[in-house]
């Protein structure tokens, strides 16, 4: 059930009206979260900040999206899921490699431990200590792509969150 309905803008005052006017105008349109999102102006420009920023990571689009479609699992956004296996095919990932990322594994042990270290600091982010960043640079991963997932898991939960919030779901759509 929709909680929250989407803003032209139009509707939208203030920042909002700035910002979902400009992406309208490049995209020629917002999509349904980010109209959503316009209701806070701080919110959209914060969502829309962080996910530029994040498309800067180091860590390979794949790989991002396993992240992402681990996390998702666990958050459970119905959207998000949906959005992110068509990211994941886009590239080049297989059905199995979704599936096993939805599990929160992968064939390749760096990249389930980096899966399961995200899926950690989604979920008890109290419990990781320096040993567990410790194993995460002895299986190659760098400070900055472990800075990076911090970064990967509050957009997935920002995102998988508002969309829960809001009754953006895949059944609901207009």
């Amino acid at each position: 059930m929709r909680n929250l309905r989407p803003l032209t803008p139009e509707e939208a005052s203030g920042k909002s009206q700035e910002l979902l006017g400009d992406i309208v105008g490049r995209h020629g349109s917002a999509g349904e979260m980010v109209s959503t999102m316009a209701h806070s102006p701080a919110l959209l420009q914060g969502y829309l900040d962080l996910s530029r920023a994040m498309k800067r990571v180091k860590m390979p689009r794949a790989l991002s999206e396993k992240v992402s479609l681990t996390l998702q699992e666990w958050i459970g956004c119905g959207t998000c899921m949906e959005a992110h296996i068509e990211a994941a095919r886009a590239a080049g990932l297989t059905d199995t490699d979704i599936a096993l990322a939805r599990q929160g594994t992968s064939t390749d042990v760096r990249e389930a431990a980096l899966m399961g270290f995200a899926l950690r600091v989604l979920s008890e982010p109290s419990s990781l200590t320096s040993d567990d960043v410790a194993a995460l640079r002895e299986h190659g991963w760098s400070d900055r792509v472990i800075s990076e997932i911090v970064g990967l898991v509050t957009l997935n939960m920002l995102t998988g969150s508002f969309n829960l919030v809001a009754g953006i779901q895949p059944d609901t759509r207009p």
